[in-house]
């Protein structure tokens, strides 16, 4: 299975609104069900300088999408990312070549020392991955996630580079 990771293009969009609409990534994520394909190309549309949004393709097809949001001002050394697989592709190591290169753009292009993401408690897969990346749990948010009729907390974790200038 040959995977590309490359930067967003408009044709993805159809990809990642499908992505969206799977039911994993709908009780893990805040996506809906009733969202539209203007949901998403507003995303797209949106996305600034600061926007650093990765694609995992197979066969001309998008499995996975990673966004990695550097922050500005005070913030500026920080940024905020996320991440979701298509479901037939989960456990394959998509997941993981995508927040390799966002790892890589924070740190070797943009010198960003801290990273963060929030991920529902109930995703233990995520936040498996998300510790071997080297991001460690820093909170949790009570009751801050709702999906199917209930409400879960959400883990917020963080990753801090130590740099020695």
């Amino acid at each position: 299975m040959d995977v590309v990771i490359r930067p967003i293009e408009k044709p993805d969009l159809k990809y990642i609104n499908e992505i969206r609409h799977q039911p994993s990534v709908i009780d893990n994520t805040m996506a809906l069900p009733s969202e539209r394909i203007e949901t998403t190309e507003h995303f797209f549309n949106s996305l600034s300088k600061d926007d650093h949004v990765m694609v995992a393709e197979i066969n001309e097809r998008v499995v996975g999408i990673a966004t990695l949001e550097a922050r500005s001002g005070k913030l500026r050394y920080s940024g905020n990312i996320s991440l979701i697989v298509h479901e037939e592709f989960q456990g394959k190591k998509i997941g993981a070549l995508l927040i390799d290169t966002l790892l890589e753009i924070a740190d070797k292009h943009l010198g960003l020392i801290r990273l963060e993401l929030d991920v529902n408690i109930q995703n233990e897969k995520a936040i498996s991955l998300y510790k071997k990346k080297g991001f460690e749990i820093e909170g949790n948010l009570k009751k801050a996630h709702f999906s199917n009729g209930k409400f879960h907390d959400v883990i917020i974790m963080g990753r801090v580079r130590e740099i020695f200038l």
